[in-house]
């Protein structure tokens, strides 16, 4: 990856995805990029920041004749400091032609751009301090996300919601580990050296919202991932028709023929903007046909993976053995059962028993029950929990946030042990390099300058 002395380099890529389209853009970033940008196409009108020119792209340089104008194009200036990167950017959006493009894009490296790196005009925002890093993660996250609540999600940490709800926390912690540092540097100056109690106190302020931030991993990293389903049964059930129900179109087959579903089927949904994938398999049951067999192996292995699970259950049948060692295999995780055709089933039926799973009547025929087991398999999904700004979206963030957290644990303990402060304050640093991988790195100056200004005016 290139360092921050590389901004030196004017850098150029296309920045739309490949193939052909209305507009494509290709982005110029650094300290050429308007001089180039001007020689690449003939200007109405000088750049101006923020500003859009009309212009006309030429099939080569301009004095080389004969150039033929071969489109149109927008061109677009953003001066330094006052652009995505920080550096002097300009865009250039032309119609979509890969031609045109790679046209641009060549000419652009021969006047002496480079062509960029993945995710360089972003690094280019970190390193200029535009972006900290997991304003810079959730810039991927917006592009690759799939439904509205994930690029909503990307939109807030983008905004810095990630950021806000951590740096109080990392502020508090800085001026603990200043005061600790002053009262063992500075001792002769009259800084008090900071009391047990007063340790104590801080610390535990600190803990809290680092708890809530964690907990909010629980949804955030289903919100960024999602899950699967799995929707199991006998033959017959209904599990098709079902499946064909939750994801709103006829995907499955479905016949009255036991055993039409030979293999997994899937297809992804949002549920209240929580990305599923719903697995349709083979009706479990002893199969003498080879087909059938590898069938339901697939559908015993589509069981195993599943991060949830829909049991369908025929309300007409009673259980059988194979139904009642599918309850067992799945007791004890995030499971439902759709007791399904309950609009044929004997009115004031007792539900079977299935081990204190929760049973919801529904019918894949009428719909009966459909918006009732979605509500439920949400909430599976979730655990309860509910959605807030800020939210924890990825391993790398929740593992900081634990090691801050743990690294505080320890520096309680070290303080009850009443361990000398030079102890102390290695656990201290811990949790705030474990934050500073969020917000962006504390430096030796940001704790002198708190230590100092904590002296007395004239000292």
């Amino acid at each position: 990856m290139p360092d921050a002395a590389s901004t030196a380099e004017t850098i150029v890529a296309i920045s739309t995805p490949p193939g052909r389209g209305g507009i494509g853009i290709v982005r110029l970033s650094g300290p050429e990029a308007a001089s180039i940008a001007a020689g690449l196409v003939r200007l109405r009108q000088p750049l101006e920041h923020g500003r859009a020119r009309l212009a006309e792209v030429l099939d080569g340089p301009e004095e080389d004749a004969p150039a033929t104008r071969i489109d149109e194009a927008i061109v677009t200036y953003f001066a330094a400091p006052h652009s995505y990167t920080a550096d002097d950017l300009v865009e250039i959006a032309a119609h979509g032609s890969p031609v045109v493009l790679e046209l641009l894009l060549q000419r652009a490296l021969g006047l002496g751009a480079r062509l960029a790196e993945p995710g360089e005009f972003t690094e280019r925002a970190f390193l200029s301090g535009r972006l900290d890093l997991t304003q810079a993660e959730a810039v991927r996250d917006l592009i690759e996300a799939q439904t509205l609540t994930q690029a909503r999600q990307a939109a807030s940490q983008m905004g810095g919601a990630l950021s806000r709800r951590v740096q109080p926390v990392k502020h508090g912690l800085l001026e603990l580990v200043a005061l600790l540092e002053a009262g063992m540097n500075f001792a002769e100056d009259d800084v008090a050296v900071t009391p047990a109690d007063e340790i104590d106190r801080r610390i535990a302020e600190l803990q809290p919202p680092l708890e809530a931030l964690e907990a909010s991993f629980a949804r955030g990293r289903i919100v960024h991932d999602g899950l699967t389903l799995a929707i199991v049964g006998r033959p017959n059930a209904g599990k098709s028709s079902l499946f064909n129900r939750l994801v709103e179109r006829e995907r499955a087959i479905v016949t009255a023929t036991p055993g039409t579903t030979r293999d997994t089927v899937s297809e992804r949904i949002s549920l209240d903007g929580i990305p599923l994938e719903l697995v349709d398999t083979a009706g479990l049951r002893e199969a003498a046909e080879e087909a059938e067999q590898l069938g339901i192996a697939r559908s015993r292995e589509a069981l195993a993976d599943a991060a949830l699970v829909v049991v369908v259950l025929d309300a007409t049948e009673a259980l059988n053995d194979e139904e009642r060692r599918l309850l067992a295999a799945v007791e004890g995780r995030p499971a439902l059962v759709a007791l399904n055709k309950c609009d044929l089933a004997a009115v004031g039926a007792a539900p079977p028993d299935c081990l204190g799973i929760a049973v919801l009547p529904t019918s894949a025929l009428t719909g009966e029950g459909i918006p009732a087991l979605r509500q439920r398999i949400l909430a599976l999904a979730t655990g309860g929990a509910a959605a807030e700004p800020g939210m924890l979206t990825s391993l790398r963030h929740q593992q900081a946030i634990a090691t801050a957290l743990s690294a505080l644990g320890d520096a309680a303990g070290a303080n009850a042990a009443s361990i000398p402060h030079e102890m102390i304050l290695l656990d201290l640093y811990r949790a705030l390099w474990a934050l500073d991988s969020l917000t962006g790195q504390t430096t030796s100056d940001d704790i002198l300058h708190l230590i100092f200004s904590r002296f007395c005016i004239g000292k």
